[in-house]
């Protein structure tokens, strides 16, 4: 994604400013989705179906092309088809739509250079100015990582990237069983591999540099995707097609005990996987929530959960320079209550002024989800705090005028 305006910067906005957007390629509505929270005011092309009455007095429609600005009630990202719906009543007075009816306007990625605005209702605030520079950054979107969980008769094609990690197809093919001849079965497992083969062309867009993911992972039990990778080298060969024989080449097969979507986590952990993404966003911040744990575990006043305790680590300053570390799910700030939103904010920019560090993570990623199973909040304190979720206690029993002993 980058800026409408190449004078923008996330530096130079105004708080008050719309900042015009430009989506390059499908992981930026991604980033949209994140951006765009309930309240703000978009304005980007749309479609509008518009019923016309001819002299018969009969009546027609059409889809007109219009551009239309929405104060935003809901959105839905899709994340196959690659397209953000932002819903919302229109704002902007104009021949078809009037002011106050609901439209929704649909941003793909099909629509290159297509310019869309955002208006933040409460402002660009911290959180909603770093992840800006996150879309924006030339760095993001480059370290994909194609990976085939597979089976005999079953594969599943993921995406993984520095925001997220996405099934794009599951491929089931019924193979000849060990009763049939070994032709048969020969013929059942060629066949299997042409379809996810198939897949993977359709999914990768080889006449592009940027469409090329960074490496390719192959997993399955057994040497199922060993043989696969092997039926890719000799049709790239067969077919003179120099990337994806390159791409074949440097495919890294990985052994899981399974082929289904579950063991991504073990290809995900895996050496080979380490390696390519070891420099990533989503590396570092699976080892951020592999510390946690282990500091959990160790019960040493260092790590905690859940919005309570860790708010009263945060004023007490143990989330600071020296190792504090805040991890909040990005869900937080799409929330359409302000004061619930501004709360978070105010923990974050609280975090960064005692020199602590902020992670922002999205369920779309396994360390994401493993946050939510914390209630979306934890943190890592340079110094222990015991006994914060005992606080709690004594203040809920003070509140209803009993005394704690």
């Amino acid at each position: 994604m980058r800026f409408a305006s190449p004078r923008q910067t996330v530096a130079s906005i105004d708080e008050t400013e719309g900042v015009g957007l430009i989506i390059t390629e499908p992981e930026d509505l991604w980033h949209a989705n994140n951006l765009i929270a309930i309240g703000d005011t978009v304005y980007a092309p749309t479609n509008r179906k518009v019923a016309t009455e001819t002299l018969t007095g009969s009546t027609f429609t059409q889809k007109v092309r219009i551009e239309l600005a929405v104060k935003v009630t809901d959105t839905s990202f899709d994340p196959r088809a690659s397209e953000l719906r932002v819903a919302g009543t229109i704002v902007n007075e104009n021949e078809i739509a009037a002011v106050g009816q609901y439209h929704t306007i649909t941003l793909k990625h099909t629509d290159r250079d297509i310019k869309f605005t955002i208006w933040k209702e409460q402002g660009w605030d911290s959180v909603a100015r770093a992840l800006l520079a996150e879309a924006v950054s030339e760095t993001a979107n480059k370290d994909v990582v194609f990976a085939v969980v597979m089976q005999e008769g079953m594969a599943n094609l993921c995406l993984i990237t520095e925001s997220r990690t996405l099934v794009k197809q599951r491929i089931e093919h019924t193979i000849p069983k060990k009763r049939s001849s070994r032709k048969e079965a020969e013929g059942g497992m060629s066949d299997f591999y042409g379809k996810i083969l198939s897949a993977i062309l359709s999914a990768i867009d080889f006449n592009e540099r940027s469409g090329i993911p960074k490496q390719l992972l192959l997993a399955s039990p057994g040497f199922v995707a060993h043989n696969f990778r092997d039926y890719m080298k000799e049709y790239a060969e067969k077919k003179a097609n120099k990337p994806l024989a390159r791409l074949a080449t440097e495919a890294a097969v990985i052994h899981t005990s399974t082929g289904h979507v579950h063991s991504l986590n073990e290809v995900l952990k895996s050496p080979e996987a380490q390696r390519t993404m070891r420099d990533s966003k989503f590396t570092n911040e699976t080892k951020l929530m592999d510390n946690f744990y282990q500091k959990l575990r160790q019960d040493d006043g260092r790590a905690w959960y859940g919005v309570q305790p860790v708010a009263k680590a945060i004023r007490e300053g143990a989330v600071g320079r020296g190792g504090g570390v805040l991890m909040v799910n990005s869900a937080f700030f799409k929330s359409m209550d302000v004061a619930e939103r501004q709360k978070y904010v105010a923990l974050v920019d609280k975090v960064r002024e005692d020199g602590g560090d902020v992670r922002l993570l999205s369920s779309d990623h396994e360390s994401g989800q493993r946050l939510d199973a914390l209630g979306g909040i934890c943190a890592l304190l340079t110094y222990p705090l015991h006994d914060l979720d005992e606080e709690d206690a004594e203040e809920d029993a003070s509140a209803a005028g009993t005394t704690i002993i």
